[in-house]
């Protein structure tokens, strides 16, 4: 597909990854007046008539869909109900029109959350129905995954070209910092960042510390997004990530030394760890359209410190 002759649709691209996918579409050639971005204060897209509408006006031969409700943990477990219902609703929309309209290509973004709980790491696409999702981020997991059969059901029955792609944790400058709804490295950089500020001797961190995570820089992740929309074209769903691991603990400190917190590190064992482990397997994303990561975890981290930072903090 030559990007450059599309009219796409990005929901969700006033967001955090939906911004870079912007930047990543101009680099490919894509011209600023065929990336349209539907803003939820016109388009509701929980509700059909809202994504009829959009189509409509709008008129995009390819749609990639980034809208989400997502938060980390805590905004996990106070709105389960809210989380599923938005996103299967959005999904469900979008993709039954896209079928309606004969779009070109849709393009879901879903979650590393779909996986289950005790997934063996590396996470390969293939282990993606072997169990059950961790039970604090099930049903915003679930909702996703659930859109991953949705797409195959209708590239079977219609013909529609819709891919899904599974990102591993974003990070970066420009990611959510908001302690109710972020997620681990924003939330620990502005933990550590505000108890420097006022020379608090500890920060407590969340879990046992033990849990490890995957982080992808959130340039990589839109890089990803436009490949696999340009190049990739089949039912299998594809990994994003980095091919590597890191304990929440050393992730901690990695933070409170680049943020230069000298207090210590309290780990509340009340709270949930989530996930135990995530690590992709990322050889399906290299070998269907040529995707690697290229920043190193360490200059991204110190990064995004300096763009939290350079925002007027600390």
């Amino acid at each position: 597909m030559d990007l450059a002759k599309e009219c796409i649709v990005i929901t969700g691209g006033a967001g955090f990854l939906g911004l870079h996918v912007q930047a990543e579409l101009k680099r490919h050639g894509v011209p600023k007046s065929q990336i349209l971005v539907p803003l939820v204060e016109e388009y509701d897209l929980t509700h059909e008539s809202a994504v009829s509408r959009m189509y409509e006006r709008m008129r995009p031969t390819v749609v990639i869909h980034l809208a989400a409700e997502v938060g980390g943990i805590g905004a996990n477990r106070a709105s389960p109900g809210r989380f599923f219902y938005a996103n299967m609703a959005m999904g469900l929309h979008l993709i039954e029109h896209a079928r309606r309209v004969g779009l070109k290509n849709f393009v879901q973004v879903g979650t590393i959350c779909a996986y289950p709980k005790f997934t063996p790491v590396p996470f390969k696409e293939e282990d993606l129905w072997k169990g059950y999702p961790e039970e604090t981020n099930a049903p915003y997991g679930i909702a996703k995954k659930a859109l991953l059969v949705m797409l195959q059901a209708y590239r079977t029955q219609y013909g529609l070209n819709g891919i899904y792609l599974l990102p591993v944790n974003l990070y970066g400058p420009g990611d959510n910092f908001n302690p109710e709804t972020s997620h681990v490295i924003p939330a620990l950089i502005r933990k550590f960042v505000e108890a420097k500020e006022r020379g608090d001797p500890q920060v407590v961190a969340w879990g046992t510390g033990r849990a490890s995570r995957e982080f992808l820089y959130v340039d990589d992740a839109a890089r990803g997004v436009a490949l696999a929309t340009e190049r990739y074209d089949g039912p299998e769903p594809v990994n994003l990530g980095a091919g590597f691991e890191i304990t929440i603990r050393d992730l901690a400190e990695k933070i409170r030394r680049l943020v230069g917190y000298d207090g210590r590190i309290e780990w509340d064992t009340t709270k949930p760890d989530g996930q135990p482990r995530r690590c992709l397997d990322v050889t399906r994303a290299r070998e269907r359209f040529g995707f690697e990561a290229e920043m190193p975890f360490d200059e991204g981290l110190a990064r995004t410190v300096a763009w939290y930072r350079s925002q007027g903090n600390g």
